[in-house]
């Protein structure tokens, strides 16, 4: 069993109603996490999820309490800017050098894909500009790194037999976009979509780290791949096992 923190996967919506004349305003709160929390459970992990609003004030500056790190549509500022330093003034950790070192000590990253992931929206999430790139095992567009596949597309599987693919086999259902990344010297890629990676695995100093560049959760990821497909957890656990070690 592993002890697993994941960062990330949930949002605040606003709508604006407007009714003639009159407007006003409604706001929900989503958590995303479900399936991926799940999955790593059902596979005996322990699982720890930190919300999006809760990362600026409570991500770990040394995160060794935990196996595996998962980043999930959350930006490098979030990681980045806690409130003593943004609204404040005041150094703070580098806490993304201290995620970098985590790994380079024995820890193991997992990035998952999504809007604020890898370059991201507009290139939002931004962590081509951080110390945590030189830890990933792609290398990050410094564009708006988006693909939408809205009519859907299929992986393609390059290496079935590595470990980190928890033993999945035939046909994967299919996703509807991704994060589009390159491949560096040393990578494993495992799994393809559109002729980019998608599953990819290295490993840096002493621990490892992992990508999966399409979505856990809606909406890349329909509920037909990431809650009727009994792949999913033989994925995703598999990866979490791969890069706990």
């Amino acid at each position: 069993m592993s002890r697993v923190l994941i960062a990330g996967e949930s949002w605040v919506t606003q709508s604006t109603h407007i009714k003639g004349v009159d407007h006003f305003t409604t706001s929900s709160y989503v958590v995303g996490v479900g399936p991926l929390r799940e999955a790593l459970r059902s596979r005996g992990h322990e699982v720890v999820h930190l919300p999006a609003h809760l990362v600026p004030a409570e991500f770990p500056a040394d995160p060794s309490e935990y196996d595996v790190v998962v980043l999930s549509d959350i930006g490098a500022n979030s990681i980045q800017l806690a409130p003593e330093v943004f609204e404040q003034a005041r150094p703070g950790a580098d806490r993304l050098a201290g995620l970098r070192d985590w790994v380079s000590g024995g820890g193991g990253l997992l990035m998952v894909g999504g809007y604020l992931s890898f370059t991201g929206f507009e290139g939002k999430a931004a962590f081509r500009n951080t110390v945590l790139h030189e830890v990933l095992p792609v290398e990050l567009l410094p564009e708006d790194d988006r693909v939408e596949l809205p009519a859907g597309a299929n992986a393609t599987v390059t290496d079935a037999s590595h470990p980190a693919l928890g033993g999945v086999s035939g046909e994967w259902p299919s996703l509807l976009g991704y994060n589009r990344v390159r491949t560096r010297p040393g990578t494993d890629v495992l799994a393809t979509l559109n002729g980019d990676p998608l599953v990819a695995v290295a490993g840096h100093g002493r621990g490892r780290s992992a990508v999966f560049t399409s979505d856990c959760s809606p909406h890349w990821a329909p509920t037909h791949f990431c809650e009727d497909w009994d792949g999913y957890a033989k994925v995703f656990g598999g990866l979490v096992e791969w890069l706990a070690g």
